[in-house]
């Protein structure tokens, strides 16, 4: 197990690895990681390096290394290290899916990490055995259960996605979409069935959730569903 794996598994039995040269330890890894959440979550992750990360610490980018590694080495035990599932686990499709929605919505950044960037941490992976412990518990067939994941997990990041930026619209934003939602006089003849479809929530900031959990029920109902 290579020192970028033992960091991320350190609270599951691996060892963290230690400086080989200097001097001894002074900074302890979770304190680091809440350091840059906490950046992450102010600013967003281009506001995220080992040199901004460091002078929370008093430190230079350097003195970081020993520690984390490389940025992208950060950037993966952030990820991992924000990704801790609540306790008690989700039992149920709408309680696993409303955790992550959750989630994300407290750490909007995390779905600007492409899938293909995943940390291999235990945290990240704790949430993918807890969905499949649920479709397992609902006898969903074998070959009925990588679309589901792919379906909840892409679902539930981009209605946190949308729900994260109404968070960050402004009045400015909102009357300019109203100004420009009306500027077409004849769009509703244009687009009778687009205009005509019902709003899963009546107050639009709570739409995506509300979204999310039809959807949810739906690929329930389809799962359950006979072949």
């Amino acid at each position: 197990m290579d020192d970028h794996l033992k960091r991320l598994w350190r609270h599951r039995g691996a060892t963290l690895p230690t400086p080989r040269r200097g001097p001894k330890q002074q900074l302890d890894l979770d304190e680091i990681l809440a350091a840059a959440i906490t950046l992450a979550d102010a600013s967003g992750l281009e506001a995220v390096s080992t040199r901004a990360v460091a002078a929370r610490f008093g430190k230079t980018a350097m003195a970081l290394y020993p520690y984390v590694g490389t940025k992208e080495n950060l950037l993966a035990l952030m990820q991992d290290h924000a990704s801790a599932m609540p306790t008690p686990a989700p039992a149920t499709l709408r309680e696993w899916a409303t955790a992550l929605f959750e989630l994300y919505l407290a750490h909007p950044w995390l779905t600007e990490r492409s899938w293909a960037q995943g940390s291999q941490g235990p945290n990240e992976q704790d949430w993918m055995e807890a969905l499949l412990a649920i479709l397992e518990g609902l006898e969903v067939e074998a070959g009925k259960r990588a679309p589901a994941v792919t379906m909840l997990y892409a679902t539930t990041r981009a209605t946190a996605q949308t729900a994260a930026a109404y968070r960050r619209l402004t009045p400015a934003d909102e009357a300019a979409w109203l100004t420009g939602a009306t500027a077409i006089p004849d769009f509703a003849s244009r687009y009778p069935l687009s205009t005509a479809l019902t709003p899963p929530a009546a107050n639009w900031r709570e739409a995506p959730y509300a979204g999310l959990m039809a959807a949810v029920d739906l690929l329930t109902a389809g799962l359950r569903s006979d072949p």
